[in-house]
């Protein structure tokens, strides 16, 4: 929440320049995210045996041609389940953007309880649909990762 308040509020005051409601709300999920994405990477790549790219360099591959070829798409079957794990963590981010302002399933929610008064029913809706959402993104973690044969 800090950070959101900080993209949003703290960089305007600094530079005098607006920052749209969307264009914050991308950036502090993006900066909350990508240490931990950039984690990924580098374990992924990591994990990909030494020898693997010391073969294609005596088979006369150029360093990049290895990666991109032989190292990168090993590293992606390890990479995928961590990338879709933290897809799930950024969803259920999304709510503290709620705080300023941006209007996304936790602020409708607020908008529309303002309207009717219903809170029980909407919040119940919303947390449904956040169910349902991780539920799918979980699955779809668990089958990437069985098609892959990937261990948990």
């Amino acid at each position: 929440m800090v950070l959101a308040f900080f993209v949003y509020i703290g960089i305007p005051n600094l530079t005098g320049q607006k920052i749209p409601l969307f264009v914050a709300g991308v950036a502090t999920i993006t900066l909350e995210n990508s240490a931990y994405t950039a984690s990924f990477v580098r374990g992924g790549i990591n994990a990909v045996p030494k020898g693997q790219m010391e073969a294609a360099r005596a088979c006369g591959l150029s360093y990049l041609t290895a990666m991109r070829q032989i190292v990168l798409p090993q590293a992606v079957r390890i990479m995928v389940p961590s990338f879709i794990n933290q897809f799930i963590i950024a969803l259920k981010g999304t709510s503290v953007l709620s705080a300023i302002g941006v209007a996304e399933l936790t602020q409708q929610g607020t908008i529309i309880i303002a309207k009717n008064m219903e809170g029980f029913k909407v919040w119940l809706l919303i947390a449904v649909m956040y169910l349902i959402l991780i539920g799918i993104l979980t699955w779809l973690s668990n089958a990437v990762k069985k098609h892959y044969k990937l261990a948990d």
